[in-house]
């Protein structure tokens, strides 16, 4: 499966080093989002997160990603899933020596807008805004873990 991104292609959006290809948003007919999500080795990633109202699933395609689920964590080879169900906190990270890929399903779906959303700070040059980083997590529904102390 070809993953590189096209020129002025509006699906793919690319978050520091992170690529996020969107396949499918939600839809009059469907309330299921699914990218394809691209993490280099030793990528910065999100913080750990829950979706209130979402849940989700991801299956590795290629390399090994790291995921946790509330206290589980696995390294995921290709064929491998775990699901996140609403309100349990989830977070990745490839931590491996190969660009990992995976395939990640949302219902309901967040919505690219998301992703463009977080491209925008994260990609401006100089340390992100941590507070509009959180401020756009939540406003797309995502709850940032509290750090344990």
């Amino acid at each position: 499966m070809e993953t590189s991104a096209t020129p002025g292609d509006r699906n793919v959006v690319n978050v520091g080093q992170l690529e996020i290809r969107y396949l499918q948003g939600a839809t009059n007919a469907s309330r299921m989002g699914c990218f394809e999500l691209t993490v280099p080795p030793g990528s910065n990633v999100p913080l750990p997160h829950s979706h209130a109202a979402s849940e989700e699933l991801i299956v590795v395609l290629e390399g090994t990603l790291r995921f946790t689920v509330g206290n589980e964590t696995r390294d995921l080879q290709p064929g491998q899933s775990m699901s996140t169900p609403p309100g349990e906190t989830h977070g990745f990270s490839n931590p491996h020596a190969v660009t990992a890929r995976a395939l990640v399903v949302n219902t309901p779906d967040i919505g690219i807008g998301y992703f463009q959303d977080m491209a925008a700070i994260i990609n401006a040059g100089g340390p992100p805004d941590k507070a509009k980083l959180l401020s756009t997590m939540q406003h797309y529904g995502l709850v940032p873990a509290v750090p344990r102390a």
